[in-house]
């Protein structure tokens, strides 16, 4: 694995406006799971870019629905960088971090490999994987492991106007 730290970079994400009151859990990823988070493991996938947090929301649907566009200003001090994609000096399993984990799982109830390396992270004392977006060409993602951040990283919410609801009580 290739690591590497995180300091003052800019990240977003569009949340569904119910997980605006918590825009840092990671609950949300954790309760279904994601690419490389199995369920029960808390996961905060973010953007580097505006335009691939949108992709990322919208997913294949020809239209958007309703969200939350957050910034966030974070330092991490380990994540794995797989920016580079899979060469010859990963181990042969990155070959199939792209794979489509939705159908292994919701379809086929097989473990989608990308768990296991998400696993495999987390083992190795990393806070999260940085990698490029499928669905939107030469932006990146990052998706951080909430409970396993060090208590020197830092996730903050630009949010200099509390805009954003505290609690669900926030909609009324």
């Amino acid at each position: 694995m290739i690591f590497t730290r995180l300091r003052g970079v800019t990240a977003y994400r569009m949340h569904q406006p119910v997980w605006a009151t918590r825009p840092t859990s990671g609950t949300g990823a954790g309760r279904h799971g994601g690419r490389a988070n199995r369920p029960g493991v808390d996961a905060l996938y973010l953007a580097l870019d505006e335009p691939t947090a949108i992709a990322e929301y919208r997913q294949l649907s020809g239209l958007l629905p309703p969200g939350t566009l957050v910034a966030y200003t974070l330092s991490v001090a380990t994540v794995v960088d797989f920016t580079g994609g899979y060469t010859a000096s990963w181990p042969p399993l990155w070959q199939e971090f792209y794979c489509d984990w939705r159908k292994l799982w919701f379809d086929e109830r097989i473990e989608p490999p990308s768990w296991v390396l998400g696993d495999e992270v987390i083992a190795a004392g990393a806070s999260g994987i940085l990698f490029d977006s499928v669905l939107n060409p030469g932006g990146r993602n990052l998706v951080l492991f909430t409970n396993g951040l060090d208590a020197a990283d830092r996730i903050e919410v630009f949010d200099p106007g509390s805009f954003l609801p505290k609690n669900q009580d926030s909609w009324k």
